[in-house]
Parts: C-alpha cells; sequence; structure tokens
C-alpha cells in the first residue's frame, strides 16, 4: 500500500479505543497513512497520552476541533456515548470528508441525520482485528465517492481482510457471523478443554491440543487445493473412518442438535443485531 493516499489528508479517530488503538497501529505498520497524518480524540487524557507516546499521534480532548480538520473522520465510539457524539460533531464534520463508522448496529441513517452528512462508511469489524487478523464487512451510502471508498478500504485493511456490501442489510448478517463469530469459537474451544480435562489431562496440556487442533484444521483447510478450500464436508467426511471414533462422536453431535444450536444462535443474534440498529426514523421501506 502506499503512504500517497493519505499523504496529504488527516484521519480523525473519534473515541481512541482498543480498536481505534489497533486500527492506527496497522495504519502505520503497513505504511498507509504517515503518523503525522492520524489525529484521536477523547475525554481520556490518560489514554490519549499512552496513544500519543505509543505511536505519536496528535491528541484532543475536544471531539469537534479534531474532526473539524479531518478528511476522515473514523467513529470509534461505544453505541451508548453515539447521540452525545454526534450532537457534538454535527455542523464540524468538512463537507467533503468521509465519515467511517464502526460501532455495532448503528445505522447509516442514523449517523448521516445526527451529523446533518451524507458521506457514510458503516463497516462491522470482529475481535482478531486487533492483531491485524480480523474481517471487516462494510458498506457506503450512495454520497461516498469512488475515492473516497478506496481510502476506507484501505484503512479497514489494516485490521485485516475486508469485504465490500452494497446493501447495508449485509451489516447485520454479518455481525451475527463474524462479528459475534469469534464467541462461538472460544465457547467450542472451553467445551472442548473441559472434556479432554474430563477425560484426565492436565489442564494446560488439553488447552495446547485444543489451540492446535483447531489452528492446524483451519490451515489445512486453506491449503487443502491450489484453486480454492474444498468443501467442509468433504474434509470432514475424509477424516471419518465407517464405524471409527469419529463417526462416533459425529453421530452423537448430529443426534444432540449441534447444526441446528449453531445456526439458532447465529440468527438469535442477527435478530438482535437488527432491533438494536432499527432506525425508526428512518424513511426507506424495509425488506424481506
Amino acid at each position: 500500500m502506499e503512504v500517497d493516499v493519505f499523504q496529504d489528508k488527516k484521519i480523525a479517530f473519534i473515541g481512541p479505543g482498543v480498536m481505534a488503538g489497533a486500527m492506527i497501529a496497522g495504519l502505520i505498520r503497513e505504511k498507509v497513512a504517515p503518523v503525522e497524518s492520524i489525529l484521536i480524540a477523547g475525554p481520556n487524557v490518560r489514554r490519549n497520552e499512552q496513544l500519543q507516546q505509543k505511536y505519536g499521534v496528535q491528541p484532543f480532548t475536544d471531539n469537534a476541533q479534531a474532526a473539524s480538520q479531518a478528511d476522515v473522520v473514523v467513529l470509534s465510539i461505544k453505541p451508548q456515548t453515539l447521540d452525545r457524539v454526534l450532537d457534538d460533531l454535527v455542523g464540524k464534520v468538512k463537507p467533503d470528508a468521509l465519515v467511517l463508522s464502526i460501532i455495532a448496529g448503528a445505522p447509516i441513517s442514523k449517523i448521516a441525520r445526527g451529523l446533518k452528512h451524507d458521506a457514510i462508511v458503516r463497516s462491522m469489524p470482529n475481535t482478531p482485528a486487533r492483531i491485524g487478523r480480523g474481517i471487516t464487512v462494510w458498506t457506503a451510502s450512495p454520497a461516498v465517492t469512488e475515492a473516497q471508498q478506496e481510502m476506507a478500504r484501505q484503512i479497514l485493511s489494516a485490521l485485516g481482510d475486508e469485504v465490500f456490501m452494497d446493501d447495508e442489510k449485509y451489516l447485520d448478517m454479518a455481525t451475527a457471523l463474524s462479528g459475534t463469530g469469534p464467541a462461538y469459537v472460544f465457547l467450542f474451544m472451553e467445551a472442548m478443554i473441559d472434556a479432554g480435562v474430563h477425560l484426565g489431562f492436565p489442564r494446560r496440556v488439553a488447552e495446547k491440543l485444543v489451540v492446535e487442533t483447531l489452528r492446524g484444521s483451519v490451515a489445512y483447510y486453506l491449503n487443502s487445493s491450489e484453486s480454492r478450500p474444498l468443501h467442509p464436508a468433504r474434509m470432514r467426511n475424509q477424516v471419518t473412518s465407517p464405524g471409527g471414533t469419529t463417526a462416533a462422536a459425529l453421530y452423537f453431535l448430529e443426534k444432540a442438535g449441534f447444526r441446528t444450536a449453531i445456526s439458532r444462535a447465529i440468527w438469535a443474534a442477527y435478530e438482535r443485531s437488527r432491533e438494536l440498529g432499527h432506525d425508526p426514523e428512518a424513511h426507506a421501506p424495509e425488506t424481506t
């Protein structure tokens, strides 16, 4: 990636939390933007000083002061503070600036109305983004230009991989599948580790066996074919001998409704995301 895209532009992070810190680290590590172009704003002076000392970014305690100087305003605040922050920023964002939101459940319509600004990108990163191994699904309002979309793509790429979708409805789906997904994986890990301990392994050994099994399985899946990975069902069949231990385990999982439980859990997360992001003042018709 080239620094030139952001050479004469400034990026302001409103809310310098953990995810903002991960994005800043990625921008600098991947040489997407020079450190002189990065501003942070938030009321926590100590946090601002930590990021300033660690990365050399310019700190502000006044959100509006930082946003008014920026060509890209990244909203990286907690959802419960959104209304107050929008009130702080309304009329302060430059007319030609891009607003990039990583706030879970906050629809484009609410942000656009609260800021009186139309160029909005909404994104849904996940927890592994904190180490540059995340997956972010994002979309853009019609007012976002191609150049601004490229800016958003480069910023989000600092968190790992990214997928653009042309309809905002996919953001709620992404929240349920990839955004919440790490929690499902951690619960699965926890259950396997506890089962290993129940069998008689010391916990540290059970943890190592489970972690390396998951790590190796994903790597094996990704390298299963030169063109594209094989379907998971084919790979599962390859390691399932007739009448063997794997077949016995899989039979029990299917009988216990494992597949259905996962599907229902993701659907529940999707419905909850839609509830949290419901914007009663939006006028766009909802499709089903």
